[in-house]
């Protein structure tokens, strides 16, 4: 079962439908909207999933993927310019319609250093283990899935990240990548609360697979306590690689992204 009972769907999703301009739907991409590939490049949201969010923006006072992709990089893939992007967990903000993204000064800053440091390790020995560097601006990502030998990649990219933190860059871990990123505070539950608070929703859900959307989910229930939202809906979109917090902390489980495309096809129905 990629998603739950209909009526259980109906129920979960009633804070949202029952006055749907004063809700938002936020959402991950890679693992959510689109499969996990082995090349990130190689990621495709399927026509079914744009047109969803498409009709959502139409219906939903906000609706905004929020990626570690860039904000530009976020919009080509998914393909639906009426929807706002936070891109790179959060440093950027591209709102519909508008040709670039805002991006926090602080961290576009260090978008050298951390250029300079992954060009410097992209080494005969980062080939040979087949990892690939994916440059996102002020962020570097060296994936590491579907190489020959994954456990030595890993042991590599141990060091290599040991290297970026003596060096003053901040690291992350996600599913078989990691992230060189600038040390300046970003993550997807500042992206949350920009825009949440932005439109004064009373209600948001927000779907996703993957450790760094746990901090959505953070921003969601602080929200809440706040009494800036009435009321959350977590989403938590089971994999085999995901973190079990993502799942044990959801109101609602689904499968994939089949599951979760359901969840959005019921946004729009209901």
């Amino acid at each position: 079962m990629s998603a739950p009972p209909a009526d259980t769907l109906v129920q979960a999703l009633r804070p949202l439908t029952d006055e749907p301009v004063r809700g938002a739907v936020l959402c991950d991409i890679d693992g959510t909207l689109a499969p996990i590939v082995p090349r990130a490049e190689d990621a495709k949201v399927r026509h079914e999933v744009s047109r969803l969010l498409g009709r959502l923006a139409r219906r939903y006072g906000v609706v905004a993927c929020i990626s570690g992709r860039s904000a530009t990089e976020a919009r080509r893939l998914v393909g639906v310019g009426g929807i706002a992007y936070a891109g790179s967990h959060g440093a950027e903000l591209l709102q519909p319609g508008a040709a670039r993204p805002q991006t926090l000064p602080a961290f576009k800053e260090w978008e050298g250093r951390v250029r300079g440091f992954a060009r410097g390790r992209d080494s005969p020995e980062l080939r040979r283990l087949r990892v690939r560097l994916e440059d996102k601006g002020a962020i570097a990502a060296f994936h590491w899935r579907d190489v020959p030998d994954e456990d030595a990649a890993h042991a590599f990219l141990e060091r290599l990240a040991k290297d970026a933190e003596g060096d003053g860059l901040t690291t992350h871990w996600g599913r078989k990548v990691l992230e060189i990123r600038p040390p300046v505070p970003v993550d997807k539950g500042q992206a949350v609360r920009e825009l949440i608070e932005g439109a004064g929703t009373r209600s948001a859900l927000f779907g996703g697979d993957d450790v760094t959307d746990l901090d959505a989910f953070d921003a969601l229930e602080t929200l809440q306590g706040e009494g800036k939202l009435d009321s959350v809906v977590r989403v938590g979109v089971r994999s085999d690689e995901g973190p079990p917090a993502i799942v044990e902390r959801a109101e609602l489980v689904v499968d994939g992204v089949d599951g979760f495309t359901r969840v959005l096809a019921a946004l729009a129905e209901l």
